[in-house]
């Protein structure tokens, strides 16, 4: 069995985070952002969704992001680059704080906004990080190379692009495996990418982006019932929630498709499903709100910053 803590909380008071660290050994996945590419609140939104949010920065989520920690190795690698990348670095060291944790890559998912801008830390206006492993794709790799600023990093060998393959298998070091897998979505710049990360006991699934579970050649249900866990594109709670813009031009499956999809699943299947990347639109980011306890009281879990997947 998979098991899950959470151990952060956010004091309004002081507006800093107070944590308790993680055993210096145990190996695993730290949620480190829940939001959609553009985080919460988001910008200019001066709605009801974020008003509130403004003003209490308790509530603030950052952008869809989990990292892969090996405590032992003293070693750590993020599933995207966001907007939030130095608080996520940050985030990962204050929860092994005895354990010397350095970044020891990054994987992309695909370049949109919330996944890839994050580099910039890498480069000598900030970090001047040295040959950084990027892991990605081979149109996401022409990508950095081809445009600045990031050709910068390449050329400055702040990064060192390392190509990913569908389906196939890597190791990122002794403990931890991965393998990208492509799913349909809005490619302008990229391919787009879900990983499943392994380790010999456990695997867990992530796939933040993805037009609809339909349009994917693969069976999402049994990739659930493979894995231990997986953390699913939970973007938009129901269609009509942005009734400002046409949602055929931002597919994703709405939480209450992916809820009707696998409504027939065991209760133990459904407990694995864990929504991520939730738009600042959202009713489900909001604890209480009606959205929120339907997806709690259907079976399914809702993916919290500060959660921890153990996974030795």
């Amino acid at each position: 069995m998979i098991v899950f803590l959470f151990f952060f909380a956010c004091s309004q008071n002081e507006g800093k985070l107070k944590q308790q660290s993680l055993p210096k050994q145990t190996s695993g996945m730290l949620v480190v952002g829940i939001a959609q590419d553009a985080g919460y609140p988001q910008a200019n939104c001066e709605k009801d969704c974020c008003k509130s949010v403004w003003n209490d920065p308790s509530k603030r989520k950052m952008v869809s992001c989990l990292a892969i920690v090996d405590p032992p190795k003293k070693a750590f690698w993020l599933i995207d680059a966001t907007p939030d990348f130095k608080d996520q670095v940050q985030m990962v060291k204050k929860s092994f704080p005895n354990s010397e944790m350095k970044l020891a890559g990054v994987l992309l998912t695909h370049a949109h906004i919330g996944h890839y801008t994050g580099l910039v830390h890498l480069g000598r206006e900030a970090m001047g990080a040295k040959e950084v492993p990027i892991y990605a794709m081979p149109k996401m790799k022409s990508f950095l190379e081809e445009n600045g600023p990031w050709s910068q990093l390449v050329k400055l060998q702040n990064i060192s692009i390392k190509t990913l393959k569908v389906d196939s298998v890597f190791n990122l070091n002794s403990n931890f495996s991965i393998q990208a897998l492509q799913v349909p979505h809005r490619d302008e710049f990229s391919e787009t990418v879900g990983f499943v990360v392994k380790t010999k006991s456990k695997e867990v699934l992530f796939i933040p982006d993805i037009d609809k579970w339909e349009k994917w050649e693969e069976d999402i249900n049994a990739w659930i019932e493979k894995v231990d866990m997986a953390f699913l594109d939970g973007s938009f709670y129901e269609n009509g929630e942005i009734p400002v813009r046409d949602m055929n031009q931002i597919p994703h499956p709405f939480i209450t498709e992916s809820m009707e999809r696998f409504k027939d699943m065991e209760l133990v299947e459904k407990n694995k499903i864990q929504f991520i990347h939730l738009n600042h639109t959202n009713p489900a980011l909001r604890k209480g709100s009606k959205a929120f306890n339907q997806i709690l009281e259907s079976g399914f879990r809702l993916a919290e910053e500060g959660q921890f997947v153990e996974m030795n």
